[in-house]
C-alpha cells in the first residue's frame, strides 16, 4: 500500500504530538520578555514583520513547543531559527509558546 507524502507527514506529526509528554502551562509574562529576541521577524505580537517569516500569534502551544524543540535539537533546520533556538531551555520554550498561543487573533472576511 502506498501513502502520499503529505498524508504520511501529517500522520507522523500527529503521532509525534501524541507521543510528546504534556507540557505544563508556561508563563506568558516570561514568554513576552523572551519574545524580544523574536520580534525582528515574528513581532512581539506574533505578526510577522518580514515577508518570509510566518505569523505565530494564536498558534497552538503544543505546535509551537514542538517546532522550537525540533529547531533546538537539529531535527528541523532554518538558518535563523536553528541559531535562535539552540540555547533555549524547555522552560523558555514553554514560556514562549504560551505567550504566542495566548495572543487572540481575529479575522475579518471580505464582503
Amino acid at each position: 500500500m502506498r501513502y502520499s507524502a503529505p498524508l504520511f507527514t501529517l500522520g507522523l506529526t500527529v503521532i509525534m504530538v501524541l507521543a510528546t509528554p504534556a507540557s505544563h502551562a508556561g508563563d506568558p509574562a516570561e514568554g513576552k520578555v523572551l519574545a524580544k529576541q523574536c520580534q525582528t521577524c515574528h513581532g512581539i505580537d506574533g505578526i510577522a514583520k518580514i515577508p518570509i517569516a510566518p505569523n505565530i500569534a494564536g498558534e497552538s502551544q503544543i505546535y509551537l513547543e514542538l517546532q522550537l524543540k525540533r529547531y533546538r535539537d537539529g531535527q528541523r533546520e532554518h538558518e535563523m531559527m536553528t541559531v535562535v533556538a539552540r540555547n533555549l531551555t524547555d522552560t523558555e520554550i514553554e514560556d514562549l509558546a504560551t505567550w504566542y498561543a495566548s495572543i487572540q487573533v481575529t479575522a475579518t472576511l471580505p464582503e
